[in-house]
């Protein structure tokens, strides 16, 4: 019998021959990758680099000479002097206290004309707290106008005793106190509440003194008699450390049998730093009356 060719292929010729192809292959892809890449990167700088005409150039030259000589030079200078001006710091004149006190009752009206519903009694302390420390910017923001005597005006030269004369020229609403009552102008004195002031108010300090001398006269064997009358005179109400709201024409009848003195003309300024909604001034009348 005789044998035909005998065709073989071992098994790592087989592998070769694969791996060799997939080389050509892997080969052939980089290259057209490559290719594609240098085209597409040619073509882009031949189509980014534009040339002009002669002619074109020429019009863009005017173009940027003409923009040029329209810029408002002079307009420029003058908003850069008046930045300049406006970044210099300011010169802030400091008024006297007593005249910061004074401004305060023109501020209270111009808010009450503003918004008639607002709490200016609430809001007394803390405007005078910002008259202290930054007056003229908030009489700036509402319109106050301030004459130039007064703010020119030197504490210094103020003479002593001023602020004890302001105190007594102050007239009270209503009929004259009788000196039996013994009024003190701006003075909060303590005690225990015979008639609570709240609900107990009265057309004029001379009207709460006599409700204390009338309760001490009617006051029944062991009860507390008056001795003391705390009453506030201000339209926009009085100031106190509590919880309360304290309107205009309140009159507290207290008692104690050592009248102590809870406030006297005005806050102190470490009192006012923590409790910044008091007022400069002590807003309530009192006195103390014999029994």
């Amino acid at each position: 019998m005789a044998r035909g060719v005998k065709w073989g292929c071992s098994y790592k010729k087989t592998t070769l021959i694969v791996c060799s192809i997939n080389i050509v292959i892997a080969l052939y892809v980089l290259r057209s990758l490559y290719a594609s890449l240098y085209t597409y990167s040619s073509h882009h700088d031949l189509g980014s680099a534009v040339k002009y005409t002669p002619d074109q150039i020429r019009k863009m030259e005017d173009s940027i000479r003409i923009r040029k000589a329209k810029e408002p030079v002079k307009l420029v200078e003058i908003v850069n002097r008046l930045k300049k001006e406006a970044n210099k710091e300011e010169t802030v004149v400091e008024l006297p206290l007593q005249v910061k006190i004074r401004i305060t009752d023109e501020i209270l009206q111009r808010l009450r004309s503003l918004n008639a519903n607002a709490n200016i009694s609430q809001q007394r302390g803390i405007l005078i707290r910002a008259l202290e420390s930054d007056w003229a910017v908030l009489s700036e923001n509402i319109g106050l106008w301030l004459p130039a005597e007064i703010v020119n005006q030197d504490h210094d030269d103020k003479p002593e005793g001023v602020e004890e004369e302001e105190f007594e020229e102050e007239i009270l609403p209503g009929r004259p106190v009788p000196p039996e009552c013994h009024v003190e102008l701006h003075t909060d004195y303590d005690g225990v509440a015979v008639r609570w002031g709240l609900t107990h108010h009265k057309e004029s300090a001379a009207d709460c003194c006599q409700a204390c001398l009338d309760q001490a006269k009617r006051a029944k064997p062991g009860e507390k008699k008056c001795n003391i009358w705390v009453y506030c005179p201000s339209e926009t109400g009085c100031y106190s450390p509590d919880i309360y709201e304290h309107k205009n024409q309140e009159c507290w009848l207290k008692y104690a049998e050592k009248p102590k003195l809870n406030f006297k003309d005005r806050y102190s300024e470490d009192y006012r730093n923590s409790h910044p909604n008091a007022p400069v001034i002590v807003p309530w009348v009192s006195g103390v009356i014999s029994v």
